[in-house]
């Protein structure tokens, strides 16, 4: 069996409506529970800069992608 290109791969996932980015399911609500924000509900910006800034490591760094996040048009 060939095996598939990145490309291939990336642009099948697109035509199905997935992005390019896995969060595994047990780090789902991660950022959430750290903000004390409901899961549903969109994080403040001050509690991502705040955690971002004080933050565990896996927080921070958690935190720096959801704010770059912000500025993808998605």
């Amino acid at each position: 069996m060939a095996e598939q290109s990145y490309h291939s791969v990336f642009k099948a996932r697109q035509k199905a409506g997935k992005s390019g980015i896995h969060i595994k399911k047990s780090h789902e609500g991660r950022l959430h529970a750290a903000a004390g924000v409901k899961q549903g509900e969109k994080i403040p910006l001050a509690k991502e800069e705040a955690l971002k800034a004080h933050g565990t490591p896996a927080e921070r760094k958690q935190a720096n992608f959801a704010i770059n996040a912000r500025k993808w048009h998605h």
